[in-house]
C-alpha cells in the first residue's frame, strides 16, 4: 500500500508541484463573536489557526507577501513565472460573513493566473444555501477545495474543546457540498484528552467510509499552544501526548484504513515555536517531518 500525498496529487492535477499561500477573509468565528462562544475551540490560538496567515487586507496584497515568504522555499531553477500557488484562506471561518463580502475577495484570487485553485477552511454550520452558491460559482472558475474543521467523530470530546455542532450537521454540510461537485477536505486532531486509541480509529473509519468518497484529510497531533484554554488545562494536569516514535506508530495505523483515493494533505501538526508548550519534539519541523516519512517508507505507505 501506498498513501497518496498532496505533493503527488498537485503534481498529477496540476502538472507541476503547487506551493499553498495561507491568507485571511478577516472572518471571525461563531465560537469567538459570542453567537456560540467567545473563547474558540479550546486548542484554537489567537490568531485561529492562521499563524502563517498575511494579514487580512486587499487580496492582492496578501498573495503577493505570502508569495515572497514562500518562494524563499522554491528552488531557483523554476522561473517565477512558472510558480503556481494554492490560495488557501486559513484563518478562522472563511465562509462566516455575508457573500457580498466574500465574494469579491475570493473571485479576485480566483482569477489570477498564477493561483490554481482556492482552499477555504470553514466550519459546516456556516455554508447557507447562499454560500453554497457561491462555492459552486468559484469552482467554475478555479477548483475550489472547502476544509472543514471536524477534528473528531466523539460527541464528549467535542464538547470539551466547544466544537459547538453535531455530527449530524457536519454529515449534511458533507453531503451537500460534495453533491455539489466540491472538493471536501476534512480536518482531525489526534491524541485529543480523554480520547484513547480506539477512539480515534473510530473517526479514521469512520472518514474512510464515508459517501460520497471523502476527497482528501489533514491528520493534525494535537499541540498545546500557548494563550489557549487547553494550554490552562494541560498546566493545571498534564494529559496523555505521544513522543514521536509513538506518533509514527499510530499514524501508520490510520492511514492502513483509509483508502489511497483519499489525499493526505498534512500529516502532523505546524504550530510556531514560540507558542508550543507541547509535544517539545513538534519544534523542529523539517526534522520531524523527515523522521514520519522515512518511518512510513519503511512500513511501505
Amino acid at each position: 500500500m501506498h498513501y497518496c500525498s498532496f505533493d503527488e496529487y498537485a503534481k498529477t492535477v496540476f502538472g507541476t508541484k503547487v506551493y499553498k499561500l495561507s491568507l485571511s477573509t478577516g472572518c471571525t468565528c461563531p465560537t469567538r463573536d459570542g453567537k456560540l462562544g467567545t473563547e474558540g475551540c479550546s486548542f484554537c490560538s489567537a490568531g485561529g489557526s492562521g499563524e502563517f496567515a498575511t494579514p487580512f487586507e486587499d487580496i492582492d496584497v496578501q498573495i503577493e507577501k505570502a508569495k515572497l515568504r514562500v518562494d524563499k522555499k522554491i528552488p531557483k531553477s523554476i522561473p517565477k513565472e512558472n510558480r503556481k500557488y494554492i490560495a488557501y484562506f486559513q484563518s478562522f471561518t472563511n465562509t462566516y460573513a455575508p457573500v457580498e463580502y466574500l465574494k469579491p475577495i475570493f473571485l479576485k484570487a480566483a482569477k489570477r493566473k498564477d493561483i490554481v485553485a482556492i482552499s477555504i477552511a470553514t466550519r459546516p454550520d456556516c455554508i447557507p444555501k447562499e454560500i453554497l452558491d457561491l462555492l459552486i460559482f468559484l469552482n467554475q472558475i478555479k477548483p475550489v477545495w472547502v476544509e472543514l474543521g471536524l477534528q473528531t467523530i466523539h460527541k464528549a470530546s467535542a464538547l470539551a474543546f466547544g466544537r459547538g455542532y453535531s455530527l449530524e450537521l457536519f454529515e449534511d454540510s458533507y453531503l451537500k457540498l460534495k453533491n455539489a461537485g466540491l472538493y471536501v477536505i476534512v480536518h482531525i486532531i489526534l491524541f485529543l484528552p480523554n480520547e484513547s486509541k480506539s477512539d480515534m480509529l473510530k473517526t479514521i473509519d469512520y472518514l474512510a467510509q464515508l459517501s460520497p468518497r471523502l476527497d482528501g484529510i489533514k491528520i493534525q497531533l494535537l499541540q498545546i499552544l500557548r494563550g489557549t484554554k487547553m494550554a490552562n488545562q494541560y498546566q493545571k494536569e498534564a494529559f496523555y501526548l505521544p513522543t514521536l516514535d509513538e506518533y509514527c506508530e499510530f499514524l501508520a495505523e490510520c492511514l492502513k484504513r483509509l483508502p489511497k483515493e483519499i489525499v493526505i494533505h498534512r500529516i502532523t501538526g505546524d504550530g510556531p515555536k514560540k507558542l508550543l508548550i507541547a509535544p517539545a519534539w513538534c519544534a523542529n519541523k523539517r526534522f520531524v517531518l523527515n523522521y514520519i516519512k522515512s518511518y512510513l517508507e519503511k512500513q511501505n505507505l
